[in-house]
């Protein structure tokens, strides 16, 4: 019943913001209230019970959102349908891949700048003058997911793999953000997809090894948040978001940013009885580990595991310290914790 009850509680929280933002009339609302607790009862759904919405919520989805999609998605089916005997569109002449790639670096640079409306605009500019290019359609869904627009980002990352299938970007757009809809069957089965043109991709095999944790066996996550996905896809087309020289985090910056949330400074522990993790990141030893998984490409999946950027965002927000037992329990951390000497032995 955990899925029905899922739209349940998205039909409810429709029609309870339906009547704060106006949509119905005064005089309709007293029989809207009434019906929105009989359906509630009906299905055993409390909207109250902030316990039961934080184990049924959809968010950052919305009944509205999902739907716009659906709706989107059959447009977009039955336009291709009705096209399908007509000749193809001509091909972009020379001046307008010039001018497409003009728009394409001005969307970057908004990128880098966290403008993401005119990047979205930019881009946009540039599909117009050359539907044909992956890319475009790639970097507008990096866009989309940064405002946390992902019912758009999956639309865009859909085309860029019907553009070009053997785009392996596309397919961690794509599988992103089904992660950030909590739609994890979706975003599994994108990772997989992925990973049939591309087997050795580590940060697709990160990303399904995340979404799956996630589906099996569902019930066990039913009372869990969703975890928060990567912030940076691999190989980003978009430079310099994000990253210090040649694309590496400021070890320096993270330490003062970690001290900043109460996690050093004071004292030999943080709480729970963590390390001081803003000490640990300017210990020369830890500073040299760090410098080696840069060397290997580790430092970049470990950033785009979605474990580790739910973390660090639960952290920024105020949400306190992992405990090692979550920690330990994520696989990629796991394999980071025995090769650092961490895992104290045999398990």
């Amino acid at each position: 019943m955990s899925n029905k009850q899922r739209l349940v509680l998205s039909i409810l929280d429709f029609l309870n913001q339906s009547i704060r933002d106006g949509t119905v009339k005064q005089d309709d609302q007293e029989g809207l209230e009434v019906a929105i607790q009989c359906i509630g009862e009906a299905f055993g759904v409390n909207p109250e019970d902030q316990s039961q919405v934080d184990r049924l919520s959809v968010k950052p989805a919305t009944l509205l959102s999902i739907f716009e999609v659906f709706l989107k998605t059959r447009d977009k089916l039955s336009s291709g349908s009705a096209t399908e005997s007509s000749s193809p569109p001509a091909a972009p002449s020379a001046a307008d891949k010039a001018a497409a790639e003009k728009h394409k670096a001005a969307g970057n640079a908004q990128m880098s700048a966290k403008k993401y409306d005119d990047a979205i605009k930019s881009y946009t500019q540039a599909i117009g003058l050359d539907p044909t290019n992956t890319v475009y359609y790639s970097n507008r869904a990096a866009a989309y997911s940064s405002k946390a627009e992902h019912s758009s980002a999956v639309l865009d990352a859909e085309k860029a793999i019907e553009t070009d299938p053997s785009f392996v970007k596309g397919y961690h757009r794509l599988g992103h953000a089904n992660y950030c809809l909590a739609d994890y069957k979706a975003a599994a089965a994108a990772f997989r997809r992925g990973l049939d043109v591309d087997p050795s991709n580590a940060s697709l095999k990160s990303g399904l090894q995340n979404a799956e944790a996630r589906i099996e066996p569902e019930e066990n996550f039913d009372d869990m948040p969703p975890l928060d996905p990567p912030t940076r896809e691999g190989g980003a087309d978009i430079a310099g978001a994000g990253a210090g020289a040649g694309g590496a985090p400021n070890m320096g910056g993270m330490a003062d940013m970690l001290r900043n949330m109460g996690m050093g400074g004071g004292g030999g522990a943080g709480g729970g009885g963590m390390p001081d993790l803003a000490s640990l990141m300017n210990n020369p030893m830890m500073m040299q580990m760090a410098q080696q998984m840069m060397a290997n490409g580790g430092m970049e999946r470990l950033m785009e595991n979605p474990s580790v950027a739910n973390m660090m965002n639960r952290m920024q927000s105020g949400g306190g310290m992992p405990s090692m037992a979550e920690l330990m329990s994520d696989p990629s951390l796991r394999d980071m914790a025995r090769q650092f000497g961490a895992g104290g032995g045999s398990q």
